[in-house]
This record gives C-alpha cells, sequence and structure tokens, in this order.
C-alpha cells in the first residue's frame, strides 16, 4: 500500500525553502517550471507534513489542504468489486476505472461484437513485453479516407485517459445508428484509439504507486526507472522542459524513441501520415486544449485554421456543463516542454495536432473521483467530434472572430 498523502494546494511565491525532494509535484510537473506568484500542486507523504506546514508558514506561503487522506481516495478507486468485472460488453461499467487487464479483455469483446465498424491489432510491443492494441474505428469502405489518432494513458497515473478513451469507442458504437453526425464521422473517417499507451506504466499505477506517470524502462547507470513518453518524440529533443536526469518524472531518456512504446507509434503514425489529419492526445488535469508548438514561442503557419477548430472544441465542450477551458499553444497556455508527442505529430504533417488536459484544476487533480468519469468524458465528446467534423469540411476562418465576441468566457 502507499504511505498516506496530503494534497497541499501552495499560493505565492515558491522560494528554495520548499524542498522538493520531500514532495512529489503535481502542477508544473518539474520544480524549473515553477514561477514567482504561481499555484502549485503538490502531494506529500505522512510524515513529511508536518515539515512542510512549519517551513511553508515560515516563509509566509499561503497553502490549502484539499485532500487530507490521500490513501483514502486512492482506495475508493482501486477496489474490485463486483460491478468492476466485465461479464460482457453490455454490462460494462464505462463509469469506473479499469485495470489494464480489463481494458484490454473489454477491447477484445468490442472487436468480437462489431465486426463491420471494428478491427483491432498490436502495433508492437512495451517494454516489459506487454502488446500495444489500437481499435481502428470506422466503415469498411474501399475508398481512401481521412484519419484521427487518439491516444489516452501516455502518463500512468492520468487515469482519466483511458476512461475517456473507452468511453468515446462505446459512444461512437452505440450511437452510430441514430446520430447523424456520428454516423457521417465514422462513415467517412477512420478513428485510430489507443487507449492505453503507457501500459507498463498503467499497471505500474494500480499495483505499486498510484502517482507514477513515466514507463518503466532500466537505465544502466541508476536504479531510477522509466522516461516520460512525452518527452522522448524526436523534436528538439531533451532541450527545454525536459530532464536529462533518470530520476526527474520529465527525463526524456537516453535517446529520441529510446521507449518502445513511442517508437511503435512513430512508426505507425509515419506509416499512415498521407491519411492521418488529426493527432489527440488526452491528458490530465488542467481543463486545457493545447496545439503546437509546445517547444517554443511561435505561431504554426495553419495557425487560422487551427486555432479555430480549437476555439469550435471548447466552445462545445462548454455547452455541456459549463466547465470553462483554456486553449492556445502549448508553450505560452501551459509551459515550454521539448520533445512532445503533439509537436512530433504536426512536425510530421498532421495538420490538426492537439493534447486535451482534462478534469480538474486541482482540487482532486489525478485522483479525479469516479463520479465525475460521466460529465468529463461526456463534455470532451463534444470537443473531438467537433476537431472530427472539422476534417470534413475546408477550414473558414471568416466567421471566427464574430464567435470569439459572441463567447468572452474564452
Amino acid at each position: 500500500a502507499l504511505n498516506v498523502k496530503a494534497c497541499v494546494h501552495v499560493h505565492s511565491t515558491i522560494t528554495n525553502s520548499l524542498t522538493v525532494s520531500q514532495v512529489d509535484l503535481w502542477q508544473p510537473n518539474s520544480a524549473s517550471l515553477i514561477r514567482h506568484n504561481a499555484t502549485v500542486d503538490v502531494h506529500v507523504r505522512r510524515n513529511n507534513t508536518r515539515g512542510l506546514r512549519a517551513c511553508l508558514q515560515k516563509e509566509h506561503i499561503y497553502f490549502k489542504v484539499f485532500i487530507s487522506n490521500l490513501q483514502k481516495e486512492i482506495e475508493k478507486q482501486t477496489g474490485y468489486g463486483s460491478s468492476r468485472k466485465r461479464r460482457s460488453e453490455s454490462q460494462y461499467d464505462y463509469e469506473v476505472y479499469h485495470s489494464l487487464e480489463e481494458i484490454q479483455s473489454w477491447m477484445f469483446e468490442i472487436n468480437r461484437t462489431h465486426p463491420h465498424l471494428v478491427d483491432m491489432f498490436s502495433i508492437g510491443r512495451s517494454y516489459e513485453g506487454r502488446p500495444l492494441y489500437v481499435l481502428q474505428l470506422g466503415k469498411r469502405t474501399r475508398s481512401y479516407k481521412k484519419a484521427v489518432w487518439i491516444d489516452c494513458g501516455v502518463h500512468a497515473r492520468e487515469w482519466i485517459g483511458p476512461a475517456f478513451c473507452q468511453w468515446f469507442v462505446k459512444e461512437a458504437l452505440h450511437s452510430y445508428q441514430y446520430d447523424s453526425v456520428m454516423r457521417r464521422l465514422m462513415n467517412q473517417l477512420n478513428f485510430y484509439i489507443m487507449p492505453v499507451f503507457n501500459v507498463d506504466g498503467y499497471i505500474f499505477s494500480w499495483t505499486t504507486d498510484r502517482f507514477w506517470r513515466k514507463t518503466r524502462s532500466k537505465n544502466r547507470k541508476y536504479h531510477c526507472r522509466g522516461v516520460d513518453a512525452n518527452r522522448n518524440w524526436k523534436v528538439k529533443w531533451c532541450e527545454e522542459g525536459a530532464s536529462s536526469h533518470p530520476c526527474d518524472d520529465t527525463y526524456c531518456g537516453p535517446f529520441p524513441e529510446s521507449e518502445p512504446e513511442v517508437k511503435a507509434v512513430a512508426k505507425f503514425l509515419r506509416k499512415h501520415k498521407k491519411r492521418v489529419k488529426a493527432y489527440v492526445s488526452i491528458h490530465a488535469y488542467a481543463q486545457m486544449l493545447l496545439y503546437p508548438y509546445s517547444y517554443k514561442y511561435a505561431t504554426i503557419p495553419n495557425f487560422n485554421c487551427v486555432e479555430s477548430a480549437a476555439h469550435n472544441a471548447v466552445t462545445a465542450l462548454y455547452s455541456a456543463y459549463g466547465v470553462r477551458y483554456r486553449y492556445g499553444p502549448a508553450s505560452t497556455t501551459l509551459y515550454v516542454s521539448s520533445g512532445s508527442s503533439m509537436d512530433w505529430a504536426y512536425r510530421n504533417g498532421i495538420p490538426y495536432a492537439f493534447a486535451f488536459e482534462l478534469r480538474d484544476t486541482g482540487y482532486f487533480g489525478f485522483l479525479l473521483p469516479e463520479a465525475l468519469i460521466n460529465p468529463t468524458c461526456t463534455e470532451t465528446m463534444r470537443a473531438v467530434k467537433t476537431i472530427s467534423s472539422g476534417l470534413l469540411k475546408k477550414c473558414e476562418t471568416g466567421t471566427y472572430q464574430l464567435d470569439r465576441e459572441r463567447y468572452p468566457y474564452l
């Protein structure tokens, strides 16, 4: 079992007295990204809470405890109750978090029960030898079809990601008969869905460390394991926003595509680069929709089209429950990071590359309660459908400014 931890929300200036060694940074994920007068989310072990409190009070740093018993919250989401056991696809519960074994069994069942709309295949194996499964969704036609790639679970602890990928598949298949928008998307596009990108890390987050982020590859010189799968891509690799130290959460790896999971997805996307028009990566948490660039402060060539697509997506998302998402280039909206999958996808000719940061903004953080799976996935579904629908028509940006005025909350 994990140690009991506290989730502390720290406001104001973070000084050197906040020793990173005794806390696990949730937001931002690296000490180098902490800025003056910024909000920082951390979780600490039970035996370190007193020292941290004293340190923060001494420096007059305002803080608030959001979750006082983290272990209790973890156990709510990992209990193997009868509701989690999959007897058949029709009884599968999409409103709880599922283990890798359950997700993969569900994938086989979806593939078996929807032969005309689903194809399941493996694109390679993980560091620990697990198959990397992808579901292809779409009506089978001989003609050329544009495609959308969606991956979830790049970072192991972000459990809402795999929950969304499963939700997307369920919605796409169940609404195909009665939803004309979904039917058109499935008829005219192919969707490649990878519910769990980082399979080894995801299992580790279930069995050993709920807040594990990286892959599980071994390092020759250090005992520390794993590479940040979103810093390992061959685009400005290991520059700003990535670490060269194997023990850091943002470790870029010994070389680009060193991780078999990254290499397998990159190979697949390179092979299908002419057809894949949108790349979507699902992360948590921050309530943001990000697009390139991550590694530099610069405007992408097709900025108007991508910005318009992002605007329409967050507007659609907002229409569900009034949840507000910020959107914009990752470097200015979130932080600078190099070697990301989104920048790589864009650099490799995929014109619409996005990264979602789903709910919430820090209250529950990575421990988003299962009760929020449904609303989070419902609103995100609207955004992803909007992005996908945009691929079927030519980019029109003429009415965009008027839209911006109509939705000042954006």
